[in-house]
């Protein structure tokens, strides 16, 4: 459920604010960040007594006294506590004020509230500057607890909740320290295509991207209204175009001016294009076109067969074999039918590529960036993670203070396996078979780190048979150089690999796994030119995030979810 308590601001925790006597507008508003009066470490009590402009959005509001004032609970979101605000029925009519939901731009004196009130700091209004009514009646984001599902139907309200703004915050949080991190380990930040003609993974789920429908539906609507000329059309054309024909014969047998001959020849070439456009139309026939059966592409915008990305690594490696150190962050895309809580058809990757690395270093950046991004969180924005704490998941911030101080457990796929049917004989029970050679299912991931290790841990070394292509085969020929970072909460949270450098050996498995090589070539090239050992992983974000607050769906940490059935705004 979505609570909405005022979180008192963590004194001793928020990053450290200006305590000089002057509170100062936003750079660009006229106004004053509610959090730059109650994110102080005194709570915004040593203001007393300044004039500011405050501005938000009502989340609670009640009249008092008779109807002689009302306190509003104001929230711009930038943090998640609350500004209170005093407004006697003096100043403006309370009634349009106290509605949830309802915009106020106030301005007024900020006082120390009496003893024993739960706020450090109010504000005593002079003059309400703006009113951006709400009808409660009609407003769908009411004061009461709303569940998550339900506010997912009201995608373009839900950030006004305390719970979807928190969320947002910590997203935002979490991309400022993803790029902090690779910026502060030289790596370069590419952006790679959304549009692309290769399948990363190889499963084939990919959303298509034609305009060949759209262009069959203009043609078939252009017909209707403009039908293709028949054959008699034609033909009378092909009869004109021999009569100009003869007549620019004959003016040349009779010697005439070369005025009249340019002229016939003009009038002969006119015919020529007429009759050419009306050949050109007559083939013009409704529906997509094809070629032996089949869909003809090279008809679509692009001439091949074009699809939204499902990972940015291929091409991001391109960068990495010549710039070295180098990450993509971007939006990728799955055409998966799953309404699991796990699963979205957009959703954002993290990844970056290492050049002159090998297994062991992906495994340590890839350690690295999950603690650094988990003590930033700690660091920045540990208001927001006491929100999730209070609400939704109690041991949230144990878990990353767990996770950045604790060097994550590192074991064999055989040995995870190992540990697996060792549990099986003790009496534990999963829904999945363990046996050496099957994918690890999220039972097993979250029993290794909940259960057996209670720590993070890393798997290494992955059968090759139920992994892509491009990732480095092992000396046993039977694994390849691969590694998960499994967590508490999600289980998987990063795949990554060393990539196979080998042209020879990534060219026969590419075969080997039923791939065209065409579409690869270019990938090729990378091996056939300067090869160079190189590894990278890739982190799901928002699986990140469900990790860092505990929230259970993943349609609930990213702004707009996708998933089968729905895409709303």
């Amino acid at each position: 459920m979505v609570g909405r308590d005022q979180a008192a601001p963590p004194a001793d925790q928020l990053a450290a604010m200006d305590l000089t006597d002057a509170v100062q507008n936003h750079a660009f508003s006229d106004r004053v960040l509610i959090r730059s009066i109650v994110g102080r470490p005194d709570g915004g009590a040593g203001l007393a007594g300044q004039r500011v402009r405050a501005a938000g959005w009502v989340r609670t509001g009640r009249e008092q006294g008779k109807g002689t004032f009302a306190f509003l609970e104001l929230n711009d979101g930038s943090c998640p506590a609350n500004l209170q605000v005093i407004v006697d029925a003096g100043v403006a009519v309370l009634s349009k004020l106290v509605a949830t939901g309802t915009c106020v731009v106030v301005d007024g004196i900020l006082k120390v509230p009496p003893e024993g009130t739960r706020q450090r700091i109010e504000l005593r209004v002079e003059k309400v500057v703006h009113i951006g009514e709400v009808d409660p009646a009609k407003y769908p984001i009411p004061k009461t607890k709303l569940t998550l599902e339900f506010l997912r139907d009201h995608l373009h309200l839900r950030s006004r909740t305390n719970t979807i703004a928190a969320i947002a915050r910590i997203r935002n949080a979490l991309a400022f320290a993803t790029h902090s991190f690779f910026q502060e380990h030289h790596f370069l930040y590419v952006h790679t295509p959304i549009l692309t003609t290769s399948d990363c993974e190889g499963a084939g789920e990919m959303f298509q991207v034609t305009t060949l429908i759209s262009e069959a539906e203009k043609l078939e609507k252009e017909l209707i209204k403009n039908p293709p000329p028949s054959e008699a059309d034609i033909e009378a054309a092909r009869q004109l175009v021999s009569e100009r024909g003869e007549a620019v014969k004959q003016l040349k047998a009779a010697k005439a001016s070369k005025a009249d001959i340019a002229a016939s020849v003009a009038e002969l070439n006119k015919a020529k294009e007429s009759l050419s456009k009306l050949e050109e139309r007559s083939k013009l026939k409704p529906g997509i076109p094809q070629k032996d059966g089949k869909i003809d592409y090279t008809q679509d915008f692009f001439a091949r067969q074009a699809f939204l990305t499902v990972s940015g690594q291929l091409q991001v490696e391109t960068y990495a074999c010549a710039v070295s150190n180098v990450y993509t962050f971007g939006p990728t895309f799955r055409a998966e039918h799953s309404h699991t809580s796990r699963h979205l058809a957009e959703f954002w990757m993290v990844e970056p590529e290492i050049a002159f690395a090998d297994l062991q270093d992906d495994m340590s950046c890839a350690e690295a960036y999950v603690k650094y991004m988990c003590k930033w969180l700690l660091e920045k924005c540990l208001d927001d993670m006491e929100f999730m704490a209070k609400n939704y998941d109690k041991g949230c911030i144990d878990r990353l203070r767990m996770v950045a101080s604790t060097p994550f457990v590192r074991i064999s796929y055989t040995e995870a396996v190992e540990l697996l049917e060792e549990a099986v004989r003790g009496g534990k029970k999963f829904e999945n078979e363990v046996e050496w050679g099957i994918d690890l299912a999220s039972e097993h991931e979250r029993y290794l780190t909940e259960v057996k290790f209670q720590k993070p841990v890393i798997v290494y070394n992955y059968p090759k048979g139920i992994k892509a292509f491009y990732m480095r085969l092992n000396d046993d020929l039977k694994t390849v150089a691969a590694m998960d970072v499994l967590v508490p909460k999600v289980g998987e949270l990063i795949g990554g690999s060393q990539r196979e450098e080998r042209y020879d050996v990534i060219r026969e498995r590419i075969t080997e796994m039923g791939l065209p090589l065409e579409p690869y070539e270019w990938y090729l090239d990378l091996r056939r030119y300067g090869t160079v050992k190189h590894c990278g992983f890739g982190l799901g974000f928002e699986r990140m995030i469900l990790f860092a607050t505990g929230i259970d769906n993943i349609r609930d940490v990213i702004p707009f979810p996708r998933y089968p059935g729905r895409a709303d705004l």
